[in-house]
Order: structure tokens, then C-alpha cells, then sequence
């Protein structure tokens, strides 16, 4: 059993992303920067306008500006590696990165969900509610739920991800996309994988 966890560490795991289609290598990493660079000015310039602007310092903005946050530490998660295997081809990630990366993405996802859920009671408050709006979602209250949105997302990520940790893998260990995720990491474990399956 020791030796097989030493393995995984070492050994790590391959992206195989569109291995399938080297020819295309080239326009995948063309395309698939120019969409991160303008996801990353797009939502770069909703922050700072939300920012900058004080007519924007409304709680809808304010969850927009966090939602834009989130998508660009999500895209800035899994794109630069993704990156690294178009253009060089390497496409080896190691134990440990695999994992940071399946936290961090799954971490943010959470976020994201919860977020969209918190502004859609916003929403629900001002058109609804509208004469309590600004008692029901005062500047404390928005920064408390997102403070709240933020732990559950991390801390619901961490969980699963020391679970998935704790499995070792000992099968094939090629990775059928450009990213680590947790339902294929779950696959590729030769223990039993029934208590993440119930936490998920």
C-alpha cells in the first residue's frame, strides 16, 4: 500500500486533452488564449468599474463584481496548464498539482453556485421588497454573505478533497480532458470510493 501511494506522488498523472488531433494543437492554444485573455480584460474591467464608479457601490454590483472574481480565478485554475499542454506539449501534472487544482475549481464552482443564489434573493428583494431593500441588504449584510459564501465553498471543496486524497490510485492514470477533476480522480482509485460518492 505504501509503495503504491510513493508511486502515485511520483508518477502523478497525464492530461491527455486533444491528444487525438495534434494538427489542431496550435489553433486550440491560438483559441484558447485569445478567449482567456478576454475573459480575464472583461472581467478585470467589470471589478475596477465597480470600483471606480459610486453609483455602483450597490449590492448587485457588488455581487457582480465578486461574481467576476470568481470566473477569473476559476478560468486562471484550469487555462494555464491547459495552455502549457497546447503549445508544449507537456502534459504531465504531478500528484500534488492535480489536487490544487481539483480544490481550487471545485472550491470556486461552489462559490459560484452559492453566489448565483445569493443574487437571485437580491433581485427577488429589491423587485419584492422594495421598501426594505436597503435594511434587508445592507453593506454588513452583503459582506457577511460573502464571507459565508466564500467559507462554504472552500470548506465543502477541502472536505472532498481529503477524501480523494486519502484513495490510492494504482490504475491507468491518463486524464481523458486538459484539467484534473474530482469524478475522474474517483475512477482511477483502487479503494473503495463509496465515502466520497455520499459526500458528494
Amino acid at each position: 500500500m505504501v509503495g503504491r501511494e510513493n508511486l502515485t506522488v511520483l508518477s502523478g498523472f497525464i492530461l491527455l486533452g486533444f491528444s487525438d488531433a495534434p494538427e489542431l494543437q496550435t489553433t486550440i492554444f491560438t483559441i484558447f488564449l485569445s478567449l482567456y485573455v478576454l475573459m480575464v480584460l472583461g472581467n478585470l474591467m467589470m471589478i475596477l468599474l465597480t470600483i471606480a464608479d459610486p453609483q455602483l457601490h450597490t449590492p448587485m454590483y457588488f455581487f457582480l463584481s465578486h461574481l467576476s472574481f470568481i470566473d477569473f480565478c476559476l478560468s486562471s485554475t484550469i487555462v494555464p496548464k491547459a495552455l502549457e499542454i497546447f503549445l508544449l506539449g507537456r502534459s504531465h501534472i504531478s500528484f500534488l498539482g492535480c489536487f490544487a487544482q481539483v480544490y481550487f475549481s471545485l472550491a470556486l464552482i461552489i462559490c459560484e453556485g452559492f453566489l448565483l443564489g445569493v443574487m437571485a434573493y437580491d433581485r427577488y428583494t429589491a423587485v419584492c421588497k422594495p421598501l426594505l431593500y436597503t435594511t434587508t441588504m445592507s453593506k454588513r449584510c452583503c459582506y457577511d454573505t460573502m464571507v459565508l459564501v466564500y467559507t462554504t465553498g472552500f470548506l465543502t471543496s477541502l472536505v472532498h478533497t481529503v477524501l480523494a486524497g486519502r484513495l490510492s490510485f494504482c490504475r491507468a492514470r491518463s486524464i481523458n480532458h486538459f484539467f484534473c477533476d474530482l469524478p475522474t480522480l474517483l475512477r482511477f482509485s483502487c479503494s473503495p470510493t463509496r465515502v466520497n460518492e455520499e459526500k458528494a
